[in-house]
């Protein structure tokens, strides 16, 4: 196991690996930008390094000097957590060559499956389904309407880089396709530096469906089961969970072998998701790899008992997993909301400021992970996330009773959050009757009914 290990990222997750590495005796170097000087949190470092102003760009996004903090405090690894540099193949790389170890997946394996175009070509090679659309990145307009004229609207564009929905835009017909084009190849271009999209059909009725994956440097592939993230809006995930109300068993073992081929033949080492569409009619189809720890990766924790950010470490450390396939127990169901600094009466929009107030959820069952606390300063540079709010109960219809409960009581004066939103969601009758999918949300706040 590592001596000294420093963790590239901020918040939340920052707090989530300093944990973990205090309970297995590891020393910790925590970085930070100048907006987040005074964060509680980096108390439980035994060291901190600035790197740079508030924007991302001049600190957590600054390459240069996330590696020469790690060489001036002398440390054996690096956590990217996830956002930021944890997807970034040529920041592994450079670990790699400064002899400093990445604990994630080796460079050229994230590349390959950073790259999405490349990684539907390792599904298909592998007999994974995949949904219908380009071959390779499209190579003028023209070419994107020919597709679509045979594939048939709706379509969806996507950027062949990066993820988290940036670059992601639905086109109903020529016209908007066209328009929608030039919009994805701009935020693709200003988010990844590479303005490359390609097309997919759009599959109706979809749920989002992600698989769990664990993979040692030994060639032993295990899946922690899947979650269902089909709660979003405008392809940010807002709830999560696990198991999914909407598949079957058969059908959970069918994609969950799918996802464990995959990361087999791409040779992949480390924690990764692969992440599926489902039709209404149980065909499921392989639509990217995030190669890096999830947000939502607590509620996968909750029902296997299995520590995955330990896990990542000893991976990382070479050892070899523990885990057996057929050994690994799946208990009850839980759920995660995401806590965001949003508005959702005034369309999402970020709410900066100050806690004033800060009152935590309780009692059996709850955990809540998160950075904030009275007094806290969220800071408008940074992804409005704020904590996550993870239940855990036998069944279904508990672990709802006990998610209603504890919005209820969670309290946070001084922004904007989505708790309220949260509220009167989880009591709408198609989500307590798992009867929704990726554009169930959307389609609520378009009919004014939540």
């Amino acid at each position: 196991m590592f001596s000294r290990v420093l963790i590239a990222n901020r918040g939340e997750i920052a707090l989530r690996i300093l944990r973990a590495c205090r309970e297995m005796g590891v020393e910790t170097v925590a970085v930070y930008s100048r907006g987040d000087a005074g964060a509680r949190y980096m108390d439980l470092a035994d060291e901190t390094v600035c790197v740079g102003d508030a924007p991302p760009g001049d600190s957590y996004l600054n390459i240069p000097r996330i590696i020469s903090a790690a060489e001036i405090t002398n440390v054996d690894a690096i956590h990217p957590g996830y956002g930021f540099l944890a997807e970034e193949g040529n920041f592994a790389e450079i670990c790699e060559e400064s002899n400093i170890i990445f604990i994630g997946p080796r460079s050229d394996v994230m590349r390959k499956m950073g790259d999405k175009v490349q990684a539907r070509k390792i599904a298909q090679q592998n007999k994974v389904p995949v949904i219908p659309g380009s071959e390779d990145p499209l190579e003028d307009d023209e070419q994107a309407l020919e597709l679509a004229h045979q594939i048939g609207y709706p379509v969806m564009i996507k950027a062949a880089a990066g993820g988290g929905g940036r670059g992601m835009r639905i086109a109903h017909n020529d016209i908007s396709l066209k328009n929608m084009l030039a919009l994805a190849r701009s935020e693709a271009e200003a988010a990844f530096k590479n303005p490359a999209v390609y097309v997919e059909k759009v599959i109706e009725h979809a749920r989002h469906i992600e698989i769990q994956i664990l993979a040692d440097q030994h060639g032993n592939v295990v899946h922690l089961g899947e979650r269902d993230c089909s709660i979003q809006r405008r392809f940010q995930k807002l709830i999560e969970e696990t198991p999914s109300p909407g598949i079957d068993s058969d059908l959970r073992e069918k994609i969950a072998r799918a996802a464990v081929k995959i990361a087999r033949a791409v040779g992949y080492t480390n924690a990764g998701t692969i992440e599926f569409l489902v039709d209404k009619d149980g065909n499921f189809f392989f639509i990217e790899m995030n190669a890096r720890l999830q947000v939502e990766h607590p509620i996968t924790e909750q029902v296997t008992g299995v520590d995955l950010v330990r896990e990542q470490f000893r991976v990382a450390a070479g050892e070899k997993l523990e885990l057996q396939q057929k050994r690994i127990e799946f208990s009850g169901t839980s759920i995660e909301c995401r806590i965001n600094a949003e508005n959702p009466a005034d369309g999402f929009r970020t709410s900066p400021g100050t806690i004033s107030e800060f009152i935590a959820p309780g009692g059996p069952g709850i955990r809540l992970d998160t950075h904030a606390h009275a007094g806290y300063e969220v800071r408008p540079y940074y992804d409005s996330l704020i904590g996550k709010l993870i239940v855990h109960k036998p069944t279904r219809q508990e672990a709802l009773a006990c998610l209603l409960r504890a919005l209820q009581e969670f309290v946070i004066e001084g922004i904007h959050t989505t708790i309220p939103f949260y509220g009167d969601l989880i009591q709408h009758g198609g989500y307590v009757n798992g009867e929704f999918d990726v554009h169930f949300v959307e389609e609520l706040l378009e009919s004014g009914v939540t």
